[in-house]
């Protein structure tokens, strides 16, 4: 079994059409791949902030996450946005359960800094509660939300959450996007990367190539690496089977891989 842990974030989530979870159900029960996902959720919290009428504060860019405003990314992450998820899924014929990291706990975490208040990182993966999972012949679905030893909740980036369970699994790391990958116009025209290194991408975001909303795409995936994921890859949700095609070992995408492993 070959484990495939597939990151949505939230701008990306309400884009998606029923042909991507076609594709994750056929993975399924089709092959010897095993879809997992872990889902963001920013834009729905800053909503629900918003109507709640809760303020927040930054902090280096990384919003505090006061109690008021753990309850609310909680409510939205492991309620209303996860279950969506799986009510997806099963729509169209698939199984799949929806958790959070607090359940088992399938994430153990400690405070990233107490300036940020209840924002976690995690320190340890239970992957023990995921192949039950997988032996039910369902898709986990996983919101980032994490608990330390004493039972204290925290909020964690959903990016370092897919890692540590990719890391935990041996899995690939997909990102989800909207475009096909990271896209340079050429003199022969638009060209897709194939795969790129950290010193290629600063190089790339310097010339102006990669700009606006896929900065954090492939810093998020360049930050994976650093955790100890071995390559990820970003993927054009909006074309289902480009991840069927990366999984049997063919160019889709960008891959985003470590120096010394590019010419490999």
């Amino acid at each position: 079994m070959t484990f495939i842990i597939i990151k949505i974030g939230g701008s990306v989530l309400n884009k998606l059409s029923d042909s991507f979870y076609e594709t994750l159900v056929k993975m399924k029960q089709e092959t010897d791949y095993q879809p997992v996902l872990v889902h963001g959720g920013g834009p729905e919290i800053t909503e629900a902030l918003k109507k709640w009428e809760i303020s927040s504060t930054f902090v280096n860019g990384l919003r505090v996450t006061t109690d008021e405003v753990l309850k609310i990314a909680e409510m939205v992450l492991s309620g209303s946005l996860n279950k969506r998820i799986v009510s997806n899924i099963q729509r169209i014929g698939g199984k799949s359960i929806g958790l959070s990291g607090i359940d088992g706990p399938l994430l153990t975490v400690s405070q990233v800094d107490p300036r940020l208040g209840f924002v976690g990182k995690v320190e340890s993966v239970n992957p023990a509660w995921l192949h039950s999972i997988f032996g039910q012949g369902a898709i986990p679905v996983i919101s980032p939300i994490g608990i330390d030893p004493s039972g204290q909740k925290y909020n964690i980036n959903a990016d370092m959450a897919a890692a540590s369970i990719a890391i935990a699994l041996n899995g690939k790391l997909a990102f989800i996007s909207d475009i096909p990958g990271v896209m340079e116009e050429t003199e022969q025209g638009s060209i897709v990367h194939p795969k790129l290194t950290k010193v290629q991408i600063n190089r790339l975001i310097e010339k102006g190539v990669i700009t606006g909303g896929m900065i954090p795409k492939v810093q998020s995936a360049l930050s994976v690496l650093e955790a100890g994921v071995k390559e990820a890859v970003i993927l054009n949700g909006s074309k289902p089977k480009d991840l069927l095609t990366y999984m049997d070992g063919l160019d889709a995408g960008t891959r985003i891989i470590r120096e010394e492993v590019y010419n490999v």
